[in-house]
């Protein structure tokens, strides 16, 4: 089995690989499938950090290109993959600033890679990682189910939602077999802070466990879902395995998430800190990433993502304390 990881140099992509190479293979249709032979990291540039031994796998292959190059990404192909994991993109805030980068890479990128597969005319399993901000307006739902109308306040959303779109499309026609992985916010994501207008919801983690103080700004009161890295991976490995006969017509599921407030974030931080000592959060308030974050959904909906056997995290402290584990005591530290 071969596997194509897009924006596999980054944090999830990388996470990504190194479970896909513990588990040796993917049950697709929850059948055993054979044993991995190569995962192809491709991205844009070579990554701040690669995790302990990932690159020295001989399985492991990193190509680094342009995905808005239709040229490379058709370089690509020189193997033939049984499962595409799309997670290149874009992020919001970044989107937000530059339209036109983001519609090249995440819509023209998502349709260059998407007929490359096609061109492979084997029915590859596709994961497109789409994100709860395809979901807005004035008439999105206090609770956002998967069934929600698609209606994004932001060009990182709409860039999502014609993905999903896409996904649907190509699979009914029998391109190849896809499933959109609607995420929430992503915790915690170690390094330093990216252009995604949620960015500082890991930071308000990551930078009081390494003694730095961190900026809050968002009200603490304000919402959002989320979800810890390692239930993210399996999400994304359980969503490829499932059977095409369970999504039936609506390839998107939103990953499982808990559904909580900033100040609930900062206090499970200090629940499991214990002695440690912690940079400070200081509430400091952005218009600009308090709109974006306004538009987006702030609770969800869980019952079909678990009834399809997604995962979801016991708590937020559970959340912190794995993040300790791997990258503050551990040896990604």
């Amino acid at each position: 089995m071969n596997i194509l990881i897009t924006g596999g140099a980054g944090f999830l992509g990388q996470r990504l690989a190194m479970e896909c190479l513990q588990r040796n293979c993917l049950n697709l249709d929850d059948k055993p499938g054979p044993a991995i032979e190569k995962i192809v990291l491709a991205d844009v540039a070579e990554p701040p950090f690669w995790h302990s031994g990932l690159r020295e796998n001989n399985k492991v292959d990193t190509r680094f290109g342009d995905i808005s190059d239709q040229n490379w990404v058709n370089s690509l192909f020189d193997h033939t993959y049984d499962a595409v994991f799309h997670l290149a993109s874009i992020v919001s805030g970044h989107g937000e600033q530059d339209f036109d980068l983001a519609l090249k890479v995440n819509l023209d990128g998502t349709r260059y890679l998407f007929e490359s597969i096609r061109a492979q005319d084997n029915s590859a399993r596709v994961v497109f990682t789409s994100s709860l901000a395809a979901f807005g307006g004035d008439s999105m739902p206090a609770i956002v189910a998967d069934h929600a109308k698609l209606t994004p306040m932001t060009t990182y959303g709409a860039t999502k939602a014609i993905g999903e779109l896409l996904i649907n499309d190509y699979s009914r026609k029998g391109f190849f077999d896809g499933r959109s992985a609607r995420l929430p916010t992503v915790i915690v994501r170690p390094g330093k802070p990216n252009l995604a207008a949620s960015s500082f919801v890991s930071g308000l983690f990551r930078e009081p466990l390494a003694g730095v103080a961190c900026d809050i700004p968002v009200d603490p009161s304000q919402m959002m879902p989320v979800l810890g890295y390692r239930s993210i991976v399996n999400g994304l490995i359980r969503l490829a395995e499932l059977p095409a006969a369970d999504l039936g017509t609506d390839r998107g599921v939103g990953l499982p998430s808990i559904n909580a407030t900033v100040q609930q974030m900062m206090d499970a931080l200090k629940n499991v800190a214990g002695n440690r000592h912690l940079g400070e959060h200081v509430i400091k308030h952005d218009a600009v990433i308090d709109k974006i974050v306004k538009g987006w959904p702030e609770q969800t909906n869980n019952d079909r993502a678990l009834s399809l056997g997604l995962p979801l995290d016991n708590s937020l402290e559970d959340i912190v304390q794995y993040y300790i584990d791997d990258y503050v005591d551990g040896s990604d530290a």
